[in-house]
């Protein structure tokens, strides 16, 4: 009789790790994820080539909420190729953003050049970055949209890692 349990026991045991290897982990809210990334525009170009794995937990806001949207669900190993409309991406590119300003504003740039991006600060201490759209003997224009704002965002994604938390 002994045998025979030891046997049923065995028999249990191999059918718990069998119907365990077969449940997938889904990445869900809470969790923090690691994925290996490729961000492209519509016409092929790369703008993130995604050089180093990315990892984030689900819902705190770190990436764009289309990314996050993506991986939900996604298990370790899994990937896809999801397009990111731009309103779940960076937004769209908002008029009210782009300012013309006198070059004596900017004292520190003697020779400003189209592309080029400047740092400063906002009232509330928030980090802005502008990017000169246009150069003129007496104005610069600048733009202080994201760089891939009103852009619609594919991500190659694959989910090399899911922790939960306890």
């Amino acid at each position: 009789m002994n045998h025979m349990k030891r046997i049923i026991l065995i028999i249990g045991l191999v059918g718990l790790v069998v119907s365990a290897a077969g449940c997938t982990v889904k990445a869900k809210a809470g969790d923090t994820v690691q994925v290996e990334y490729k961000g492209t525009l519509a016409d092929g170009t790369v703008f993130d080539p995604g050089a180093q794995p990315l990892t984030f937990t689900l819902g705190e806001g770190r990436v764009i909420a289309g990314f996050d949207d993506a991986v939900t669900g996604m298990g370790i190993g899994e990937s896809k190729t999801v397009t990111i409309p731009a309103a779940e991406a960076y937004g769209p590119v908002r008029p009210e953003l782009v300012e013309k300003i006198n070059r004596s504003e900017i004292p520190s740039i003697r020779d400003p050049e189209v592309g080029q991006q400047l740092q400063g600060t906002s009232p509330d201490g928030r980090v802005i970055t502008a990017t000169i759209i246009e150069v003129t003997d007496k104005t610069v224009t600048l733009d202080q949209n994201h760089t891939l704002a009103g852009k619609d965002l594919t991500f190659y994604i694959k989910v090399l890692e899911i922790v939960q938390p306890h």
